[in-house]
C-alpha cells in the first residue's frame, strides 16, 4: 500500500458501522508526532483559548491526521470518495470528573430529519493516550436511528468508549447519541471533533467490498433492538441501490394492519414496522401514507422513513402530501422524496414552488432534497442559486451544499456563489467556497482562488508573535 492510499474498510467493518453506528480505529503516527501535537494544543489553549473553527490552520500538523490512510479510508468507505470537511470543528477539552449529558449534535440550529443513511459522519480524534480514567467519549451504539433517547440509565452497559493509545479515533454516524465520560485523573484530555458530509450519492460500494449480500456482523453492540431490514436496506443503498426493499414481501392485509398499528409504539419497534411496510407493495405504501398524515409527530416521521425506501410506488402519494397544511408532514414528505432520488424527479416542480414557503424549516428541507435530484437540471441549479440569497442562513448554507453535490453541472450558480463569499454568516461563506471547489470549472476555480488569497490566514500570528519571524 502506498503511503497516501486510503485504507478502505472491510465488509465486516462496514457491517459494524451500519449496525453500531461507530467504529474505533487507530492511526500509526509516532509518539513524537503526538507529543508535539499535544504540546501545541496545550500552548494554544493556555495562551489563546479554544481556537474553534481555526483549529486546523492554527495547528498545521493536524492536517496530517486527516491525510492519514486509515482516516481517509474510513471516510471514503462511509461517505464516498469526494466527501467534504465541514467548516465547523472543535477541540473538546475535558478535565471534569463529572460525566457530560447524552446528546446528539445539532445541524447548526437546523431541525432536520435525522437520516438512517450515512450522509454525515464525525471523527473524534484523541491526540494523547486516553485510558478509561481520563474520560474518553462514550457512544451508545445503534442509537443513530432514534430521535428519542430510548435508553434510561446514564451508565448503560452497552456504552462503547473511545479509549486507547494516542491516535485512536471514533468514526461515528453523525446522528448517534454520545457524551463525555468522567475524567477522574484530572489531567488534560483533548478530543478533536471534525464533521464530514457526503457530496456524491452511492453508485457502487466505496469500501473494500467482497460480498454482495448483507449479513449481520459478528461484533454487534446493540443495547436496544435489532433492525435487520433497515440494515440490509442501508447496505444496499451504500451499494447504489434505491428502493431495494420494494415488493419483496407479500401484501397480506392482516399483517399490514398489524404493522401499521405498531407505528405508534416504542420507537425502535415502530421503525422496524415502517421498513416492513415498505416492502409490501401498494397496500403497505398506503398504510405508510396514512401514517405520514397522522397528527402524531412520531408516527408521521417514522412513516416517512418507510416511504423513503419504498420505491416508486410511494412517489405520487408523497407529492400529494407536499400540499398539506401541517409543516411537519410537508417536511417529512420532502425528506422521503429526496431519499428516493431520481425515482422522485416528478416532485421537483412542486419543490421549486415550496421555496417560497414562509416556513424556514420547509425551505431548508427542500434545498437539501434538491441536491439529490438532477432533472430538470437547469431549473434545479437556478433555484438553488436564488436560495443563496434566502433570508435564512441555514437555507443559504444548505443551498451551497446541494450545489456541491451537483458538481460541474452547477456552474451557472457561480455568480451567486461569488456573492455568497461575502455573506454575513461564517458557514455560508465557507461552504460557498467549498461549492466552488466541487464545481471545479475554470470560472469557479478563479473565483475561489481570488477569495482564498484575499482571506488567507497566518497560523503563526498570535498576540505575542505579531510579525516576526
Amino acid at each position: 500500500m502506498q503511503e497516501n492510499t486510503p485504507l478502505l474498510l472491510t465488509d465486516e467493518q462496514m457491517r459494524e458501522f451500519i449496525t453500531n453506528g461507530c467504529l474505533i480505529l487507530k492511526t500509526d503516527f509516532s509518539n513524537e508526532f503526538h507529543s508535539n501535537l499535544l504540546e501545541q494544543l496545550n500552548t494554544v489553549y493556555a495562551e489563546e483559548g479554544n481556537p474553534g473553527n481555526n483549529l486546523l490552520p492554527r495547528i498545521r500538523e493536524l492536517q496530517k491526521v486527516f491525510d492519514h490512510p486509515v482516516v481517509t479510508g474510513a471516510l471514503t468507505s462511509v461517505l464516498g470518495q469526494n466527501y467534504m470537511m465541514h467548516a465547523h470543528r472543535h477541540g473538546h477539552f475535558n478535565a471534569s470528573a463529572t460525566a457530560g449529558g447524552w446528546h446528539k449534535d445539532s445541524y447548526w440550529g437546523y431541525d432536520r430529519m435525522r437520516n438512517h443513511h450515512p450522509n454525515w459522519a464525525m471523527i473524534m480524534y484523541f491526540p494523547q493516550d486516553t485510558p478509561v480514567e481520563l474520560g474518553p467519549t462514550g457512544v451508545m451504539p445503534g442509537t443513530q436511528n432514534y430521535q428519542t433517547r430510548t435508553f434510561e440509565s446514564s451508565e448503560h452497559e452497552g456504552e462503547v468508549l473511545a479509549s486507547g493509545e494516542a491516535g485512536t479515533f471514533a468514526l461515528i454516524h453523525y446522528d448517534i447519541w454520545h457524551r463525555s465520560t468522567p475524567n477522574v485523573l484530572g489531567q488534560p484530555r483533548y478530543m478533536l471533533k471534525f464533521e464530514f458530509m457526503r457530496t456524491e450519492l452511492p453508485q457502487a460500494p466505496s469500501w473494500n467490498n467482497q460480498e454482495a449480500a448483507w449479513r449481520k456482523p459478528a461484533n454487534l453492540h446493540l443495547p436496544i433492538a435489532e433492525h435487520d431490514l433497515m440494515w440490509e436496506e442501508t447496505w444496499n443503498w451504500l451499494s447504489g441501490k434505491v428502493g431495494s426493499l420494494a415488493g419483496t414481501a407479500a401484501s397480506d392485509p392482516d399483517q399490514i394492519k398489524e404493522l401499521a398499528a405498531k407505528l405508534e409504539g416504542f420507537e425502535p419497534l415502530a421503525i422496524n414496522a415502517a421498513y416492513d411496510l415498505a416492502r409490501r407493495g401498494q397496500q403497505g405504501v398506503d398504510a405508510l401514507l396514512e401514517g405520514l398524515t397522522s397528527e402524531n409527530s412520531q408516527v408521521s416521521r417514522i412513516s416517512a422513513y418507510g416511504l423513503s425506501v419504498a420505491g416508486s410506488e410511494a412517489v405520487n402519494g408523497l407529492i400529494a402530501a407536499l400540499h398539506h397544511e401541517n409543516i411537519e408532514i410537508v417536511t417529512h414528505a420532502v425528506f422521503a422524496l429526496g431519499e428516493l432520488r431520481g425515482l422522485a424527479a416528478g416532485a421537483v416542480p412542486t419543490f421549486i414552488k415550496l421555496l417560497e414557503h414562509p416556513a424556514d424549516r420547509v425551505r431548508c428541507a427542500v434545498v437539501d432534497a434538491l441536491g439529490f435530484m438532477d432533472t430538470p437540471l437547469n431549473d434545479i441549479v437556478s433555484s438553488l442559486g436564488r436560495c443563496l440569497q434566502d433570508e435564512n442562513a441555514q437555507v443559504r448554507f444548505m443551498a451551497s451544499l446541494s450545489l456541491s453535490r451537483l458538481g460541474s453541472q452547477a456552474e451557472a450558480a457561480v455568480p451567486q456563489l461569488e456573492i455568497a463569499l461575502d455573506d454575513e454568516n461564517r458557514y455560508v461563506r465557507a461552504h460557498a467556497a467549498e461549492s466552488l471547489h466541487y464545481i471545479g470549472t475554470e470560472r469557479a476555480k478563479n473565483t475561489l482562488i481570488k477569495f482564498l488569497l484575499n482571506s488567507r490566514w497566518c497560523p503563526t500570528t498570535t498576540k505575542t508573535n505579531a510579525f516576526y519571524p
